[in-house]
């Protein structure tokens, strides 16, 4: 499709239409919000778990015409969320070639593009901008100032133009300027200086913005959204009042509600296609690694102000992979199937993504890691094993049995000491795994197996990963109760 490339061309071109030539950003966003809700697509493609919580609450706030702010703990989708809403831009916008702003043809407001329309009329050339084009992103950060966002005045254009300071020639725009007919997104709102934060009023609630102190005024089209972690309240900033009182809507994000939905993002998000090799990653191994993440948002001693990011179940989901992936390559196996040890092998990808409590320091980020995956085990084992009998397994164990399953073993050499094991490939169909399936599952599978039963105490494994016989609990010493009528030992009966 060809588009007008001047003014008087697209004057007799569908763009304008009076509905298209005179519609701001945010109506822009609110009709193709409808015809997207109507059409029943979905609003956020790609965006799991928010459909009946945050989506909603957004939806309301784009059709109220609302400047918004997210606010939710690291690791919740806030920046996606926001770069998602290009998605509601028209796929073209016209506007005049050349200018900063990106300005209107039909009604610019710089003083550049009214001199071009005056001196050229039809002949004025024209751009188009993409929807991506039209979403700038800032990441506040303390040492951001007002002229990086609103703009200030340049005072080598005014020497080369022969310009006075207070001409709008002289401007050289900000970010906010910049983002004119489209979105301006903030992220990490608390951590921008309360003055600076006082330059987005006027662009709140007035609509213009003020350079410095001369008297240029730009009416901008612009809408504007925020995220913040509500950490940053007491740990490095705030939002002040007056801009809260501005932000039409504060809508809250949430971790994944259940493992199913944690899965689903991790496997949306993780890089799991490698070359060169098959993958097979066991659903247990996911769900194991999926609630690591989940036990760590529980354990108190873990900063719960801080959160657990989503992003450490898809760093460590990474490392699983190529720990397995490392085994496969060093032992000539043509398929990819993690085990448990690998989640162990990951601890770089977990230790760094957990802030810890004073406790938790105490112990260590790797000794916290580690009890994180044990009860992550046992409680995945619990779903595919409550109630399934395993003192077979146990009493193997007891009997002297012992097997070392290091997570560099190749499968081969390590199956054949599994079926020595009595009753534990019997087990095996419970993950869905019979013989007829490729060694490295079997063996994965029966490793998880050895894996729960440690993680409830039931055997014994060490730091070379080798199982035994669980350590036996010592009896409670028999504990002697004394009646009323039974005077103390060593001391002498009441008369």
């Amino acid at each position: 499709m060809s588009f007008p490339r001047t003014l008087g061309e697209l004057r007799h071109s569908p763009f304008s239409e009076p509905r298209l030539r005179d519609r701001r950003v945010k109506d822009e966003l609110r009709e193709n919000l409808v015809a997207r809700l109507r059409s029943k697509e979905p609003v956020f493609p790609g965006i799991v778990g928010y459909d009946d919580t945050v989506v909603p609450q957004i939806v309301n706030a784009i059709l109220s015409r609302h400047n918004f702010i997210l606010l939710g703990l690291r690791g919740q989708a806030k920046s996606r969320i926001l770069r998602a809403l290009t998605g509601l831009l028209d796929p073209h916008l016209p506007y005049i070639a050349g200018c900063e702003i990106h300005d209107s043809p039909y009604s610019p407001i710089c003083r550049r593009c009214r001199d071009e329309i005056a001196q050229h009329g039809d002949q004025t050339q024209i751009a188009y901008l993409t929807p991506e084009e039209r979403y700038v992103e800032k990441l506040a950060t303390p040492d951001v100032t007002i002229a990086d966002l609103i703009g200030d005045i340049d005072p080598i254009k005014a020497a080369r133009g022969g310009h006075e300071l207070s001409s709008e020639l002289t401007v050289h725009y900000g970010l906010l300027p910049r983002a004119n007919r489209g979105i301006f997104a903030i992220n990490e709102l608390p951590d921008l200086a309360g003055k600076i934060q006082v330059g987005l009023f006027n662009i709140m609630q007035e609509g213009d913005v003020q350079i410095k102190g001369y008297p240029v005024r730009l009416p901008l089209d612009v809408a504007m959204v925020f995220s913040a972690n509500p950490e940053d309240y007491t740990a490095r900033g705030k939002i002040i009042t007056p801009l809260k009182d501005r932000i039409g809507s504060e809508v809250r994000t949430h971790y994944p509600a259940t493992v199913e939905e944690g899965i689903t993002i991790t496997a949306q998000e993780a890089w799991t296609r490698r070359d060169g090799y098959q993958l097979h990653l066991p659903k247990y191994v996911q769900e194991v690694i999926e609630r690591v993440a989940f036990a760590a948002r529980e354990d108190k001693k873990i900063d719960k102000r801080s959160g657990v990011s989503q992003r450490l179940p898809i760093s460590a989901t990474e490392n699983v992979i190529s720990n397995a992936e490392r085994r496969a390559i060093a032992n000539e196996e043509k398929t990819v199937v993690p085990r448990i040890s690998d989640i162990y092998a990951a601890l770089p990808a977990i230790t760094g993504k957990l802030e810890l409590e004073y406790e938790g320091e105490m112990k260590g980020a790797d000794h916290v890691s580690r009890e994180l995956i044990r009860l992550a085990i046992a409680k995945t084992f619990d779903e595919y094993f409550s109630g399934v009998d395993m003192r077979q397994i146990v009493q193997w164990f007891d009997l002297g049995g012992e097997i070392q399953v290091a997570d560099s073993a190749g499968s081969r050499d390590v199956l054949a000491h599994i079926k020595t094991i009595q009753g534990l490939t019997e087990k095996l169909s419970a993950l869905g795994v019979s013989a007829r399936e490729p060694v490295e599952s079997q063996v994965s599978a029966a490793e998880f197996i050895l894996e729960g039963l440690h993680a409830h105490k039931r055997i014994g494994r060490n730091e070379e990963r080798v199982f035994t016989a669980g350590e036996k609990q010592p009896k409670k010493p028999e504990q002697r109760t004394f009646d009323r009528e039974e005077p103390s030992r060593g001391r002498r009966p009441y008369n």
